[in-house]
């Protein structure tokens, strides 16, 4: 008995000591263990947050600031030519062949609801030239938004040392990319049929975002998953005038954890209004 009862001091003693351990988590951190880092704002406000400033792999939530880049810096209706580099790309894609061209609106919703890498590897060749080019580009444009901990190593959100993000510094990239209607018009979207040029090859692209459609509210965003970086999340949702947007980075059960959080975060905010 004395030898487990000093395995258990000792296993408490670790915990208490490791970054983010039982009781490393603030007092006003209710969803302990539910991610390595999450982030829960009201209306811009920190309603609560763990960990939000840790540098962590966003996986395809990069695509947040590829798509914004090319919305800003390209229009819906032109079209871009998939470069061989593009259509070698690896993970979840449409299996666009090299030399096919596709619109850059109906590009940029297979970034953002299927997660494509082959369509977000096309639009940082078209809008940057390369997709190098392109990744400065998305340096300068996080700068420009003060995200002081992220740092892009390419446009998709493959595992790459040096490619990181927060918590915090997505929640401020996902609100800035929202300010673009066409934006904020597709992440809202279950599903899209989209085309290659002349629609000789059709597509239909049904969003990775698991709360849209099934959870009451649900209006975007994005969702990711690597090895490395787990399976993250940026959800936002708004109710009787209420917008909540949650973040959340390796999150191993996202979907409920997010439905948890956010009615947590819904039932928080509707005392405070009384």
């Amino acid at each position: 008995m004395r030898t487990l009862s000093a395995v258990i001091i000792l296993l408490v003693f670790i915990c208490a000591a490791l970054p983010g351990g039982a009781f490393a988590s603030p007092p006003n951190d209710p969803f302990a263990f539910k991610a390595a880092s999450y982030l829960v704002r009201s209306n811009g406000e920190v309603v609560w947050a763990r960990n939000p400033d840790r540098r962590l792999p966003p996986a395809s939530l990069t695509k947040i600031m590829t798509a914004r880049l090319a919305l800003k810096k390209g229009a819906l209706e032109e079209l871009v030519t998939v470069s061989k580099a593009a259509s070698r790309e690896t993970g979840s894609r449409l299996g666009l062949n090299a030399g096919e061209q596709m619109y850059l609106g109906f590009l940029v919703s297979a970034a953002l609801l299927k997660s494509a890498n082959d369509a977000c590897h096309a639009i940082a060749d078209h809008v940057g030239g390369s997709e190098a080019a392109f990744v400065a580009m998305m340096n300068r444009e996080a700068a420009s938004l003060g995200l002081k901990d992220t740092r892009f190593r390419n446009a998709c959100g493959h595992d790459e040392a040096g490619h990181y993000s927060t918590a915090r510094d997505l929640s401020v990239l996902a609100e800035a990319a929202l300010k673009d209607r066409a934006f904020a018009d597709i992440v809202s979207l279950v599903a899209l049929d989209i085309t290659t040029a002349g629609g000789k090859r059709k597509f239909r692209v049904e969003n990775t975002n698991e709360l849209m459609g099934r959870y009451p509210g649900a209006i975007g965003v994005k969702s990711g998953f690597t090895s490395k970086a787990g399976k993250c999340v940026v959800a936002l949702a708004e109710r009787d005038g209420k917008r909540l947007m949650l973040v959340m980075l390796n999150a191993p059960n996202r979907w409920w954890s997010a439905v948890e959080a956010l009615d947590a975060g819904f039932s928080t905010v509707k005392k405070a209004s009384r």
